[in-house]
């Protein structure tokens, strides 16, 4: 079946079949394929990309659903690194087709540089491999300019800025939300009525931003070259996906950017991004029904890190913190800016889990805790000495809230080298074990390169927060139990230090 057209030249591209729903029409029982989606589950930085190119490996299309050149995924092929901020991490598999969809914000100048970039280290054939819905909106220079004056207003009317990476996320999703953005159909439609539309939306932004000055004339002569070079890679995305799901066999990776904690609607808001980064976003920015959300990964290190200002109820601004700095070689990819640290928190992974329904947990970065003689876990949070029963929305009250930790002897031994479950000291199976139970996701063995996928011989997992007590409390002794399918409640460890 195929109803999709090719957009190799503006022709084609603006002349879709005749009847482009013909052969939609489908049994009601038959949902097609299921996509494997990863998402971060803290404030972003997980190694969400590493575990999209052990998945994307096998896998015939990998997408982007949601942010833009915001979010930074590095792998690391033969001793080369990679660098991804638009590009999704499939890219690297020259078996893998690579899907930017509708949610994604592109900055083009951006794209072509980040490719260029990682030609030069190995990367090939990426042009024949990459899909660029008509639907996504565009980031131009200007929309980064803008991002960068209103992080200076804040400074300046509040004292305190949103940490962003001033790369026009922002801005570009608030002209979306506006209706007054322009989309990639609008670049390769009719140039005369798109470079209206530009001068608009500049003018616009300019009666906002007095000090915005825009070489518009420059701008639009650029933007006509991009758009040349990026008309072949480009389709109608939702028929694109479509054929994809409900076609032959395939198996469909969504490679979420940034994190639940950074969703602009669940996220510690202000301090978010500008995009939904949550399991909703995966099918809102590529256009597929929830019936073909099948696995859902929620990648987070065995630890906690956050980059940026917000509150960060586990951070530890001492020693440890430090350590893990250190040891973890916390700095962020996009922006270079190093990581907060902190202990690991169950209340935010458990409200994580509770938004995006995981499937599997992918705990990154065990190695790092290898030298600790003890390890903390947030259980609940407090206030003035009580328990609260949810994940504030009030970030006054979330920085003020007293952690309750549980304790773990650390377990000495380096763990870097482990290639299989019984290579972890029984006190890293243990700690791995209780983060798994009190999150409620079980998992069971499958075994990969620096990969650990544990068996569960039993498929019952008593998560005490899954009950009538407050999601923020903790008990062992709960009688409420859940059963899972195992076949789809896979859980990985991976150790990334040297990865």
């Amino acid at each position: 079946m195929s109803f999709s057209w090719s957009a190799k030249d503006h022709k084609s591209y603006t002349n879709p079949p005749s009847n482009p729903t013909q052969g939609l029409k489908r049994p009601r029982n038959d949902a097609g394929n299921k996509v494997t989606v990863v998402l971060g589950a803290q404030w972003g930085d997980e190694g969400k990309g590493k575990v999209v190119d052990l998945l994307a490996t096998e896998s015939d299309l990998v997408c982007r659903c949601q942010g833009g050149n915001n979010a930074g995924h590095t792998v690391v092929v033969e001793g080369k690194e990679y660098d991804f901020h638009l590009l999704p991490s499939g890219i690297i598999n020259p078996k893998s087709i690579c899907v930017i969809g509708n949610g994604v914000v592109i900055h083009l100048p951006g794209l072509f540089e980040e490719a260029e970039n990682n030609e030069k280290k190995g990367l090939k054939g990426w042009e024949k491999r990459l899909i660029v819905s008509d639907r996504a909106h565009l980031v131009f220079d200007f929309h980064q300019v803008v991002d960068g004056i209103q992080e200076t207003q804040r400074q300046a009317t509040e004292g305190k800025i949103i940490g962003t990476t001033k790369k026009g996320i922002g801005p570009t999703y608030a002209s979306k939300a506006s209706r007054i953005g322009l989309r990639v159909c609008d670049l390769l439609g009719d140039f005369k009525e798109f470079s209206t539309k530009f001068k608009n939306l500049v003018e616009q932004y300019q009666s906002m931003y007095s000090s915005l000055t825009v070489d518009t004339e420059s701008q639009l002569k650029k933007l006509k070259e991009y758009g040349e070079r990026l008309r072949p890679m480009v389709r109608d995305g939702v028929y694109y996906m479509y054929e994809a799901l409900h076609g032959p066999p395939k198996k469909i990776l969504v490679e979420g950017a940034n994190a639940a904690l950074l969703d602009i609607d669940f996220g510690t808001y202000p301090f978010v991004t500008s995009s939904n980064c949550t399991v909703g976003g995966a099918c809102t920015g590529l256009g597929i029904p929830p019936l073909n959300i099948g696995e859902v990964y929620g990648v987070s290190k065995a630890y906690t890190t956050r980059v940026g200002i917000g509150a960060f109820p586990t951070e530890q601004l001492n020693a440890t913190g430090e350590l893990l700095q250190t040891r973890g070689h916390e700095v962020g990819v996009t922006a270079g800016r190093k990581r907060r640290c902190g202990w690991l928190d169950l209340v935010i992974l458990r409200y994580a889990h509770m938004i995006n329904g995981f499937t599997a947990i992918a705990l990154t970065k065990l190695d790092i805790l290898d030298v600790l003689d003890e390890i903390k876990v947030g259980m609940a949070y407090k206030i003035n000495g009580k328990r609260i029963p949810h994940f504030p929305a009030d970030m006054e009250l979330l920085h003020k809230v007293e952690v309750e930790y549980e304790t773990f002897p650390g377990w000495k031994s380096d763990t870097s080298a482990a290639r299989k479950w019984n290579d972890l000291p029984q006190k890293a199976q243990n700690y791995i074990r209780f983060v798994e139970s009190h999150i409620g996701v079980p998992s069971k063995l499958h075994i990969g390169y620096r990969v650990f996928l544990r068996t569960q011989t039993d498929n019952k997992i008593k998560p005490s927060y899954w009950t009538s007590r407050p999601i923020g409390c903790s008990s062992s002794t709960s009688s409420i139990s859940l059963h899972f399918k195992t076949f789809s409640s896979v859980a990985c460890l991976l150790n990334m230090t040297q990865f």
